[in-house]
């Protein structure tokens, strides 16, 4: 009798943390791989970008590498192999919800059409769209755009905001659809544009990425509100709880004020107070 009690315990002792319920969706992909693929943005700077390195980096990588940490936890593994790829703008969802990718790793809004085809973790950030301009040209926001060429990247929530802002205000701009940030800023500095529009965080980074930082500004309107997540597939509640967890802890432990320094501290200031209390709305107790 005392062999087999011996024998039970000995059983559950080697039953890793994910077992207590069978894996399936996402984690049982991960588990059975051992790799979690995470997609990413080549040009999203502070959020996600390719270094000099060749290597991503970024605000949201970072949340991602805590992700990761969290999936191990969970499965009761030592170690996963991190595979990165890169995605665009207009392809990320469909990478997401075909599994080309786990997770997505960049800026992308937290929308409710989305979520049609994807879902996603808690938010990650706040901010709006706005416009880079050329400096001293005297566009305030989207309503003085009249007469004027402006581009924005195709597949963003920001293309919709943009065309809709423009004909509530019947302003009659001719808009330019762009693959990605740095075509757009290329336009922009080339004079083929007169404003670039996109989350305004972002266009700070690129606006301060150009060979000389002094030629552009920043439009002072905000015309949408952007709520960014990570993004992740439909109906895998087992794998989205991993990434809340990481996130959570991040948000409960105050973690993610060394992230946002790192990555916003010598240009974006201190975090507004939307920002803080999207933080803290989401420090979710276990």
């Amino acid at each position: 009798m005392k062999k087999a009690v011996l024998a039970v315990l000995m059983a559950l002792l080697a039953i890793g943390p994910a077992a207590a319920a069978e894996l399936g969706g996402t984690l049982k992909k991960i588990n059975d791989s051992g790799t979690i693929v995470i997609g990413h943005r080549a040009e999203s700077r502070p959020f996600s970008f390719v270094d000099g390195d060749g290597k991503p980096a970024g605000y949201s990588i970072d949340l991602c590498r805590r992700v990761v940490e969290e999936v191990k936890r969970t499965l009761g593994v030592a170690d996963l192999k991190v595979q990165y790829v890169a995605l665009d703008a207009g392809g990320r969802i469909a990478a997401v919800a075909g599994g080309k990718v786990d997770i997505e790793c960049g800026n992308s809004t937290i929308t409710l059409s989305r979520m049609q085809d994807v879902d996603f973790s808690n938010m990650i950030f706040i901010t709006g769209a706005s416009l880079l301009i050329k400096a001293g040209s005297g566009i305030n926001g989207v309503g003085d755009l009249g007469g004027k060429t402006v581009g924005v990247t195709v597949g963003t929530t920001t293309e919709k905001a943009l065309e809709a802002k423009l004909k509530q205000a019947l302003v009659d701009a001719k808009v330019v659809k762009v693959k990605d940030h740095q075509e757009g800023i290329d336009k922009l500095e080339s004079g083929a544009l007169d404003a670039y529009a996109g989350d305004q965080i972002v266009l700070i980074g690129l606006g301060r990425n150009v060979a000389d930082p002094a030629k552009l500004a920043l439009a002072p309107e905000l015309f949408t509100y952007e709520p960014y997540g990570l993004m992740v597939r439909r109906d895998d509640a087992d794998f989205r709880l991993a990434v809340n967890r990481a996130l959570a802890q991040l948000y409960r432990t105050g973690d993610i004020g060394q992230i946002y320094k790192k990555w916003f501290g010598d240009w974006g200031g201190r975090p507004s107070r939307l920002l803080l209390a999207m933080y803290a709305l989401n420090s979710l107790p276990e």
